[in-house]
């Protein structure tokens, strides 16, 4: 005898008696339990009294058919899967249920097996679809993001990779373009895992030769080379017991390479110009925004050691890959940089938050971040306009306006007249929308038609 499938709870909705008492009997001898509703207009009423995990649901009734109760359902806030029972299987009314909600529908006459097989798939995925909800509450309150900020979904899946392995020993590599926040990472690793009251050493693998590159790493005895006058530690030996984050690993020589694989695989090394060998235990995080992957086809980059440093691998998206957030990280960056300058700015003009929105950012967050940061040097009053904005950001029309004005053509005075008679010819000289669109208040905007002669 086949083995019944775990319990759940079903509620069947169809006016049918004979064809709902058929289903019923079927399920529950899965091993389900059934409950009956006659008609929609009961659901709601009844889902306030009783929980249950699933609902079957015809699609002709005579008082609330379903497209109505998947309505209702949907307003109300009720995330259970639903399956429509339907013996009109067209197009149109399939896709208008999945629009209102629907898990999936099947068609009448209802072939039974295929019932029980879509009623299974539907139960699963609701509670992996808990589960992973579950697990990203648990992590997110577990986990400090610092000055990490994205709500996209890009982000949100990263945050929950970050959650589960900062409290482990391994090793990250941390890949991304330049100025989607690696270091940021780094650091939020380092600060929630178990070495966080350990050293936390870093070091910019393309800022040094190579040479030099060692040696502070490794650190040097004296006399080991032109100017080593007396015994130095390296950072290797700074981060013992911590974490070791290594920037820009992509730029690293393949002898240095070398020896960092020795550290990973044995947790040893010796200073340059000496015999000592030195045990530590250092945690090592690394970043690159190369294609390590193209490096090793091309013999520059060690495999072993990219499958060593690899463990975890963490990608950052590019902020044009999350344009979501951009809103989030203007504002961030708006109040630090207002608050520092000591300048009473509260927010963006809808115009400038647009444009920033549009915009590409090759730099990722650390051009947003110069952005606005020039913006709020040059910004004269409470919001930050699009002519705060650098002119390559700009639309053509204020962009031609800044360029003009650049050449000595125009005063501020005349610039100030040239936007308000802009800002009333795109609204058809309605002074309410213009005074809207350039962020000031109605009365200001009169008094400066009034003065320009407009």
């Amino acid at each position: 005898m086949r083995e019944k499938r775990r319990q759940g709870a079903i509620l069947l909705v169809d006016d049918d008696t004979a064809h709902r008492t058929m289903l019923k009997v079927n399920l529950m001898a899965e091993g389900y339990r059934v409950e009956e509703l006659e008609d929609g207009d009961e659901v709601l009423a009844f889902l306030k009294q009783q929980e249950v995990d699933l609902i079957l649901l015809d699609m002709k009734m005579k008082r609330v058919d379903g497209l109505t109760t998947l309505s209702l359902l949907l307003q109300a806030g009720y995330a259970l899967p639903v399956i429509v029972l339907t013996a009109f299987s067209s197009i149109e009314s399939a896709v208008e249920a999945m629009k209102k909600g629907a898990f999936d529908y099947i068609s009448k006459p209802v072939d039974i097996e295929e019932l029980k097989l879509l009623i299974e798939r539907a139960l699963s995925f609701r509670s992996l679809t808990e589960e992973n909800k579950q697990l990203k509450s648990r992590l997110a309150e577990q986990f400090s993001y610092h000055n990490i900020i994205g709500k996209s979904a890009v982000m949100q899946e990263m945050f929950a990779t970050l959650s589960m392995v900062a409290p482990t020993d391994a090793t990250v590599l941390i890949t991304g373009e330049s100025g989607t926040g690696k270091e940021l990472v780094a650091n939020a690793l380092h600060e929630n895992s178990q070495r966080r009251q350990r050293p936390f050493i870093k070091l910019n693998c393309a800022a040094l030769n190579e040479n030099l590159l060692e040696s502070e790493l490794f650190g040097h005895e004296s006399g080991a080379f032109t100017g080593a006058a007396g015994r130095r530690k390296g950072r290797f030996e700074l981060a013992n017991k911590g974490t070791m984050f290594l920037d820009e690993i992509g730029d690293m020589s393949l002898q240095t390479q070398a020896k960092i694989l020795r550290v990973l695989q044995e947790g040893e090394f010796e200073r340059l110009g000496g015999a000592e060998t030195i045990k530590v235990d250092v945690r090592i995080l690394a970043a690159t925004h190369k294609d390590l992957q193209a490096m090793i086809a091309d013999g520059t980059f060690r495999q072993d050691l990219y499958f060593r440093l690899s463990v975890v691998p963490v990608n950052l998206p590019a902020l044009r890959e999350r344009n979501m957030d951009i809103s989030s990280l203007a504002n961030h960056f708006l109040h630090r940089f207002a608050e520092k300058n000591r300048k009473d700015i509260k927010n963006f003009h809808p115009e400038a938050l647009n444009l920033l929105m549009q915009y590409d950012w090759p730099g990722n967050i650390r051009e947003l971040e110069n952005t606005v940061e020039r913006a709020v040097i040059l910004c004269l009053g409470e919001q930050v306009t699009p002519h705060d904005l650098p002119p390559h950001l700009l639309a053509d029309d204020v962009r031609a306006m800044q360029r003009t004005t650049t050449e000595g053509s125009y005063t501020l005075r005349d610039m100030e007249r040239e936007v308000i008679r802009s800002a009333l010819e795109k609204t058809g000289n309605n002074r309410s929308q213009a005074a809207k669109k350039l962020g000031v208040a109605r009365q200001t905007l009169l008094n400066k038609i009034k003065e320009h002669g407009l």
